[in-house]
């Protein structure tokens, strides 16, 4: 990495931690200005993995000269859609499974109730979970479901498969897994495209997010499909191409790494508008994870043409956090950044009856919704 952005990564992080995040964001917008130098950082090999990352050959990501998959139909081309998906309807929490080239993973859908006299196309959210985790314990702790009942929302969960991680990991750290058509995202965007076909879904309004892992997924999703999602929601995560392998994931979950080429050339002028979540005192994934993926989402210059919005509050009961808004010449949010203070690594807002949530802290799906309600697909 090269030195002088790493000093400006270091010290902007000193200043979120304590809550100062107008300084931090000039220093990231002065870091921006160099950052098509950066250097590749490989963490010490001596560093050890942990079982987080324990990943099993699937035998079945990267396929290297597989067709663009918008270009191929959705129940054929060597895809193999799932005839269930045709069958469900609302209300309810169904499951099935899906297939394409680069492999299969099951997948749980929610549908709410459709309301009388509606029968407009609906909003799709994408929620990719995070290790050790299932999409019903992630339905759970994130609440998603309830708010999707109470506002329209269509749900899909994607389960990674036990021969794929057995950690329950999604795989980026895999530079397989961080490329357009191959590997994760090639069966995560495809079968997003299985439900919006079944599902009357607009296609303007759909969009993906995700927890600690699942968050680094969803970071490369906006990345590698900014045709297909109109936002990003990363919680706890990692910025796209943060690692190539675990030993490197180690070192950008220790310390936030950047690697060369982090925003990828063809798409660094069109990032995807992210809310970002973190506890700064994530001892699990470092909370300078969350600025490198503002740092993405702000590659697009309007987002350094205004400013950012800074307000603080507290939970009634629960943890003080730092709201950040990074607006571009319109006064529209490009990003958001919410510090939580004296917050872990968890779900904001989430129930304790699921894995990895934080209860006492903002209700990150609700503001979620809300962020991705603003932030119809459009060009950008």
């Amino acid at each position: 990495m090269n030195d002088s952005f790493r000093d400006a990564m270091f010290e902007a992080t000193q200043l979120t931690q304590a809550g100062r995040l107008a300084d931090a964001t000039v220093i990231i917008q002065r870091a921006l200005g160099n950052l098509s130098g950066v250097a590749e950082a490989i963490p010490d090999e001596r560093d050890v993995i942990e079982g987080d990352f324990q990943m099993a050959a699937e035998g079945l990501t990267g396929v290297e000269n597989r067709p663009d998959a918008s270009d191929v139909m959705m129940s054929g081309g060597g895809m193999e859609s799932d005839p269930l998906l045709n069958e469900m309807s609302g209300p309810g929490f169904f499951g099935g499974s899906y297939a394409n080239q680069a492999g299969s993973r099951d997948y749980r859908l929610y549908l709410p109730g459709q309301r009388a006299g509606v029968r407009q196309a609906r909003p799709l959210i994408v929620m990719l979970h995070g290790c050790g985790q299932d999409p019903e314990d992630f339905a759970t702790g994130t609440r998603m479901n309830q708010l999707a009942e109470e506002q329209g929302w269509v749900v899909l969960y994607p389960a990674q498969a036990d021969s794929a991680n057995l950690s329950g990991c999604w795989n980026w750290f895999n530079e397989t897994d961080q490329q357009r058509d191959q590997g994760e995202p090639s069966i995560i965007a495809d079968l997003t495209r299985q439900v919006m076909a079944s599902h009357n879904i607009d296609p303007q309004r759909v969009y993906v997010a995700g927890l600690s892992a699942g968050g680094a997924m969803a970071a490369t999703l906006a990345a590698t499909y900014p045709d297909l999602y109109a936002a990003v929601g990363v919680h706890s995560g990692l910025p796209h191409g943060a690692a190539r392998d675990m030993v490197s994931a180690v070192g950008a979950m220790r310390q936030g790494v950047v690697r060369s080429g982090w925003i990828s050339p063809p798409l660094q002028n069109r990032p995807l508008p992210a809310i970002v979540f973190h506890g700064d005192c994530d001892t699990t994934v470092h909370p300078a994870n969350a600025l490198q993926v503002i740092a993405q989402a702000c590659g697009h210059p309007a987002c350094m043409e205004v400013g950012v919005q800074v307000r603080q509050g507290r939970i009634p009961g629960g943890y003080g956090f730092t709201h950040t808004r990074y607006q571009d010449a319109e006064g529209r949010a490009r990003a958001e950044l919410w510090l939580v203070h004296s917050a872990g690594h968890g779900w904001m807002g989430g129930d304790d009856l699921g894995t990895y949530a934080e209860p006492h802290g903002p209700d990150a799906s609700r503001e979620m919704l809300r962020f991705f309600d603003e932030h119809p697909r459009r060009d950008r």
